[in-house]
């Protein structure tokens, strides 16, 4: 790898390395899972740096990347039947609206979910993609993620009924 592509990659980190560890802490629900889970991503990601096109935006590449761990993650820790949940990446606090708190208990849920569910409901509302962006990073039709983002928030929303209301009651 040339000097040039070590440099462009650093920079890549420094710039959005903040925004990859948030999507990585959605995607896993843990920040120290989600520092091994960007790790591992950023090191494929650096073994294939010089071959991207020059000028082409890397962040999906790295992205699809974390997307991708995440799930093999997910499989492995099922066939093990080992679960793992950390605490939120935000501790919540009562606040007038409620808000914060209610992020928390939006984040619990979200670990709660299956992996796939999860990574569409983080790439389409979080990361803000749309159907058709989130079924290219995901490898899936768009009607898989439309079927995933309506089974996800049905879910969420029942899980968070009371959590939500109690929440929001407390602002």
């Amino acid at each position: 790898m040339a000097r040039r592509d070590d440099e462009s990659f650093v920079e890549f980190v420094a710039q959005r390395g903040t925004a990859l560890l948030r999507t990585a802490q959605l995607l896993c629900g843990g920040r120290t899972d989600a520092e091994d889970l960007l790790q591992t991503a950023l090191e494929k990601a650096y073994r294939h740096w010089g071959r991207m096109k020059p000028g082409a935006d890397p962040e999906p590449y790295v992205r699809k990347i974390l997307v991708n761990l995440s799930v093999s993650r997910a499989r492995r820790w099922r066939v093990l039947r080992e679960v793992q949940m950390a605490a939120p990446p935000e501790t919540p606090t009562a606040s007038e609206a409620g808000t914060v708190e209610l992020r928390g208990v939006l984040i619990e849920e979200l670990k709660r979910l299956g992996p796939r569910q999860r990574a569409v409901l983080v790439l389409r509302y979080w990361e803000d993609m749309s159907e058709a962006e989130t079924a290219a990073m995901l490898g899936c039709s768009v009607g898989t993620v439309k079927s995933q983002a309506a089974r996800g928030l049905a879910r969420l929303r029942e899980r968070m009924g009371k959590s939500a209301q109690a929440a929001a009651s407390r602002g």
